[in-house]
């Protein structure tokens, strides 16, 4: 296996994630929280997309589906570039709405046909290449979509989590 198929197949995962905690979902579980400041499944699910869209468009020079794409008002949003709820209050996160489950999986669709378009391209050479020069040690492209993914997966498992807790609680 080359190692842009074992990130194809990482990246793949949280993608069967976005599809499986949304499917079916209540519509009203995307902006509910069970306790104030609490991020809802909706946010979380943004969030993973705006991470990785923007994350992805940096590594390659490229323009966010976020940008292209009429995204931002059919969350409730202005289109700001770089808002992806990296330090979100509490208000900030309740002002994520979605307009549909549909919006939430059209816009990680998108996100996710071009990050695997990015990685179907990637060689294991690139995965060394410097991206962020402002860590110790510098952060290469490898060590980037790890860390990409690796967040993707954990506000994933918290989509689940909560969907659980509201179905048993329902």
């Amino acid at each position: 296996m080359e190692a842009n198929e074992v990130l194809i197949e990482a990246f793949g995962r949280v993608a069967e994630h976005v599809q499986g905690v949304l499917a079916g979902i209540d519509e009203a579980w995307l902006t509910r929280t069970p306790v104030t400041g609490v991020n809802p499944i909706g946010w979380l699910v943004w969030h993973i997309a705006r991470g990785q869209d923007i994350q992805v468009a940096m590594l390659v020079d490229g323009e966010q589906e976020w940008v292209d794409g009429n995204w931002a008002p059919r969350f409730g949003l202005e289109p700001d570039p770089w808002n992806m709820g990296y330090g979100h209050t509490p208000e900030q996160g309740a002002s994520v709405r979605p307009e549909s489950v549909q919006v939430l999986l059209d816009y990680y669709d998108a996100v996710w046909a071009r990050t695997r378009t990015v990685l179907e391209g990637v060689r294991a050479v690139d995965l060394d290449r410097v991206v962020d020069e402002n860590w110790d040690p510098p952060v290469t492209m490898g060590v980037r979509l790890v860390s990409i993914v690796d967040d993707d997966v954990q506000h994933a498992g918290q989509a689940w989590y909560l969907r659980g807790l509201f179905e048993r609680s329902a």
